[in-house]
């Protein structure tokens, strides 16, 4: 963690009154459509009211979010949560699925700005907010791609649940990665 940043807890009301600085930093790490941004807010909103949401933010000097990442646990009737299983169910076979699914931490966003990216600020966030659960895994999709998130799971443990996934609405490709917790970090 660079020492001009701060990691610090959101509580679910902190973070909702916080989201369009979220969403700054959102934009700013995927450089989504204009026109996606009101849903992405919508769904930001509402994941905060799912159990077990946790919030963490990375704060510069200035008290601003340069990076931030949140989770819920997963539960049947969760739009995610029911997508995945259904594929996964049909992949890998429903005891594969309730073996990830039946008890586990979603990890819904996990996004660091340009300007302090590779620094091991997602890191951070990955393991602080996944520390001291309940939930025997975790479970997040990626963009399937070589990319440095995809890196950053593979590391901390995660592997490939399902590849090629495509959610409802079509593209881009994803990869769903679950992971055992406590996270371990395997670099070699």
């Amino acid at each position: 963690m660079s020492p001009a940043t701060t990691l610090t807890e959101l509580g679910a009301a902190r973070f909702v009154m916080a989201i369009d600085k979220m969403l700054a930093v959102y934009t700013a790490a995927m450089n989504p459509a204009a026109s996606q941004l009101a849903g992405r807010r919508s769904i930001m909103a509402r994941h905060a009211t799912n159990p077990g949401f946790r919030a963490l933010a990375v704060l510069d000097g200035d008290g601003e979010p340069v990076a931030f990442s949140y989770g819920f646990h997963g539960e049947s009737g969760q739009w995610w949560h029911d997508m995945v299983n259904y594929a996964l169910s049909s992949s890998a076979g429903a005891a594969e699925a309730g073996h990830w699914l039946s008890d586990s931490f979603e990890v819904a966003e996990l996004h660091v700005t340009p300007a302090y990216q590779h620094q091991g600020l997602g890191r951070s966030l990955l393991y602080r907010l996944t520390a001291d659960l309940d939930e025997p895994s975790a479970l997040l999709s990626t963009h399937d791609s070589e990319s440095p998130a995809r890196h950053l799971y593979r590391s901390a443990g995660f592997v490939d649940l399902l590849t090629a996934f495509r959610f409802s609405g079509g593209d881009p490709p994803y990869a769903v990665m679950g992971a055992a917790l406590p996270l371990r970090d395997v670099r070699s």
